[in-house]
């Protein structure tokens, strides 16, 4: 009886082992195959683009001083009417200009007085444009001089004086950007797997970097750059 259960055992055994063998083989396959797809290669796609500024803020400050406060308002009001007719006359109209209050100080009424303080009042003056005429105040930047022919000096910080320029319209280009971004991307990896004598398979995970909106230069602020990266993982097959 014992003789007659080894051969089945013994053909049950070597068919589990061979079966064993078998899906040790498969997973050492389905192991290497997941492997080989896990190959992946991580690149960045750039595109740039320059574009003009649609819209510009341009504030033009001045000052006045003396010592009697009504005849002050009075030199205020003349002046401020004078930067606004000349707004006018380089083409924008009253929607684009706005007027804010005078800032009035009484420099005797700090506390300490000053022996070579010449005027006690002084008026600070702020005339805004907010204009999608760029290249119209780009003009009338240049015809500055006639405002300090009518009297005015036009000074102040700098930084605070000089006109602001944006671009306001990248929705426009986005898709575009976006496209060109990812294309240089994949001609980036393209390279890389032609190198390491590989194709280029499906893209695995890719990102879009922020916009960033830029002035091209100092001098040129009115001229924007646009720059967006892409960031996209592609595996690699041999």
């Amino acid at each position: 009886m014992e003789r007659s259960l080894s051969l089945p055992a013994l053909l049950l055994g070597v068919s589990v082992a061979a079966g064993l063998g078998f899906l040790g083989i498969s997973i050492k396959d389905t192991a290497q195959n997941l492997k080989a797809m896990e190959r992946t290669v991580s690149v960045k796609g750039l595109a740039e683009q320059e574009v003009m500024a649609n819209v510009a803020i341009w504030p033009i400050r001045f000052t006045e001083v003396d010592n009697d406060l009504p005849r002050l308002y009075d030199t205020v009001e003349t002046k401020t009417n004078k930067v606004v007719a000349f707004l006018k006359k380089q083409g924008f109209g009253d929607d684009e200009i706005t007027l804010s209050l005078p800032a009035i100080e009484d420099r005797t009424a700090q506390g300490y007085s000053d022996p070579n303080l010449k005027f006690r009042y002084a008026a600070k003056v702020t005339v805004s444009l907010y204009t999608t005429k760029v290249s119209a105040l780009l003009e009338a930047r240049k015809q500055i001089a006639a405002l300090a022919r009518d009297g005015i000096a036009i000074g102040g910080n700098e930084y605070e004086s000089r006109p602001e320029f944006l671009y306001t319209e990248l929705n426009s280009i986005k898709p575009a950007m976006v496209q060109e971004a990812t294309q240089n991307a994949r001609e980036v990896a393209e390279k890389f797997a032609k190198d390491s004598s590989s194709s280029l398979g499906k893209i695995k995970t890719a990102s879009q970097g922020q916009f960033i909106i830029s002035d091209r230069d100092s001098n040129s602020p009115q001229i924007k750059k646009v720059r967006v990266v892409s960031t996209v993982t592609y595996y690699l097959t041999d």
